[in-house]
This record gives C-alpha cells, structure tokens and sequence, in this order.
C-alpha cells in the first residue's frame, strides 16, 4: 500500500499547485495527461451539457473519467466536489441539481478557485459556490450533502484514507459518492511514491486498487460498482511506462453511505 509517510507532503503540496495553476492559467501547455473538451467527451460527458458550461472551464478540465451517471444527481440535491479545479464538473452538477439544489467546490490551488468563481459570477450561477481547502479536512458539518463527487484529484492527496472518511462524514445517510481516479493493478515501487513530481503527475501518488477499495469500505462506505476507463491515456513517455508496467489506470466507482 502507499503510505501516507513516502511522500514529504510540504514537497508535494507545493507541486501539486504548481502544476494545476497551470492547468487554470494556460490549459494549451505540455502535460502528462490530456485536457480539455476532447477528453471529455471521450469519458462519456454530453456535448449538450458540455455546451451549458463556460469553454473556459472545459478548456481546463483535466478529469480522467465519467461518473455523473453514477451519481445519479437530482433536482434539489445538494453537491460537494472535492478538487473542483476551474469547476467543469461543478458547473456540470449544478445544471443537474437546478437552483433548488446547491454545489459546493472544493479546491486548495488560488488560480483554480480564482477561475471557478469567475465564471459562476459570469453566469450568474447562485446555486455554486467555491471554498479553498483540503480534501483531507472538509469544512463542511457532517451530513451535509447528497452527493460527493470527484475527478482525478484523490490520487493526489498523501493521506486517502482521511479523504473517504471525511467524505463519509460529510454523506447524510444513504448518500452517494461517486467519483473517478488514478488506481494501480500493481504497488508502485517506493522510488516512484517518494517522487513529488510524479505524484503532481497523477502517477505516483496512485494506490494499488484492491488497497484504494478497501479504504473507501473501512470508512463506512458501501462500494456498489467499480468500472475501468479504458478510454483514459496518458500523454508523456514516462507516464505510458509507469501505466504499462504497474497497470496505472482510470477507474469510475459509486459507494453508498448507509
């Protein structure tokens, strides 16, 4: 299993902004990873509802899956999505959720958060609202939300098992996570987890998949479908060998707070 300790997380934090500024800031650069509206619907996300949301927040998208049928998100539910980024995923939501509801993003990266609450001003969107924090310390009381999703983000974090704990904190009963991620079919050897970088990269930081379940039932959460994403690839070399010989890869999965 990675362990919380083989990352030095001061390190790690200060990669992972640095690279999702950019992400905001200039989403046309040289990444590991793909972005954007092509991404997108490749996943499975809907060129109609793609077409609701500000090109500013597609162009920035960096997901690695396709869960909002998972979440089955009604009118009137209230949202948490954790890693929010520029708010795709929560702009998204909210066209789900209508202005009965409420989606709250979640994110610790200023350009990101900046970006987000420009285009809900811009649309005029009162049902989102953006919060700068830590997924691992959710500010939020406890059953609060309906639904908790997530896109690529978990893998980031040094300490996944506080994240699904204060997801499952945070579900009213019943509630639903749904969420995809980075996970490997083999442990990343220590040379890879102790690599901030790589981490930042959505690589290093992945845990072994039979692991990242386990965590996810041990905080209270009933794991009720678990799906590959065969249509997600990595973009740099290194990214495509580390994927090829520990089987990196996207998954989607729905679990259940009962």
């Amino acid at each position: 299993m990675t362990t919380a300790q083989a990352v030095n997380r001061i390190e790690l934090e200060a990669k992972v902004k640095e690279m999702y500024r950019y992400v905001a800031d200039a989403p046309s650069g040289e990444f590991h990873f793909e972005m954007g509206r092509t991404l997108a619907e490749r996943l499975g996300y809907r060129p109609a509802e793609l077409d609701r949301v500000a090109p500013e927040a597609v162009e920035s998208f960096a997901g690695v899956g396709f869960h909002f049928d998972l979440a089955a998100i009604r009118s009137g539910d209230t949202v948490l999505d954790l890693g929010s980024g520029s708010g795709m995923d929560s702009f998204i939501a909210a066209l789900k959720t209508g202005p009965a509801g409420h989606v709250s993003g979640l994110d610790m990266t200023d350009a990101q958060l900046q970006k987000a609450e420009r285009l809900r001003a811009a649309a005029g969107l009162e049902h989102v609202s953006f919060h700068k924090g830590y997924i691992e310390d959710v500010a939020f009381a406890s059953e609060t939300f309906d639904v908790v999703i997530s896109n690529g983000v978990i893998n980031l974090s040094a300490d996944k098992a506080r994240v699904f704990l204060e997801a499952a904190r945070v579900l009213k009963p019943g509630g639903r996570l749904a969420i995809s991620d980075i996970v490997t079919e083999k442990p990343l050897p220590e040379g890879v987890t102790c690599n901030a970088t790589l981490w930042a990269a959505c690589i290093g930081g992945a845990m072994q998949q039979d692991d990242y379940f386990q965590v996810i039932t041990r905080a209270g959460l009933h794991l009720v479908q678990v799906r590959d994403n065969p249509q997600y690839q990595f973009l740099s070399q290194n990214a495509k060998n580390a994927a090829h010989k520990y089987g990196v890869k996207s998954v989607s999965l729905l679990a259940i707070k009962y």
